[in-house]
């Protein structure tokens, strides 16, 4: 499996993401970010060593302590990938956005102009 679909993969979890939204504000224990959930610490382990499979933390040593923190590189190529969609998409929807502007232009048009023949016919 490729790299990007690894990422997605991890991501597609909402306990992984939400690990590491915990993780975007710094380094964390696994209590620390066990503590929010209503799992086993064996689970939340489980959801890390996907986390680290992907690239998206690292866990560290010190002491006793194992800090887990995020890494921004993999979160960067998704990105950047997703990046290329939204352009073609905002590219898409700016065309729609005028193509419905000259459609109220013309229905504009086309209302003035029977208001003014109904006006004009009633004259006569």
């Amino acid at each position: 499996m490729d790299r990007l679909s690894i990422t997605f993969s991890a991501l597609a979890d909402p306990t992984r993401r939400a690990i590491l939204a915990r993780l975007s504000s710094g380094p964390a224990s696994v209590n620390e970010l066990a503590a929010p959930f209503d799992m086993s610490l064996p689970a939340v382990s489980k959801h890390l060593k996907v986390l680290e499979k992907a690239q998206l933390i690292a866990r560290g040593k010190e002491a006793q302590w194992r800090p887990c923190e995020i890494k921004a590189a993999p979160l960067k190529e998704a990105t950047d990938w997703m990046e290329q969609y939204r352009q073609f998409w905002e590219e898409r929807f700016d065309r729609l956005e005028e193509y419905l502007k000259e459609l109220q232009a013309q229905e504009k048009s086309s209302a003035s102009k029977t208001t003014k023949t109904k006006k004009h016919g009633s004259n006569k």
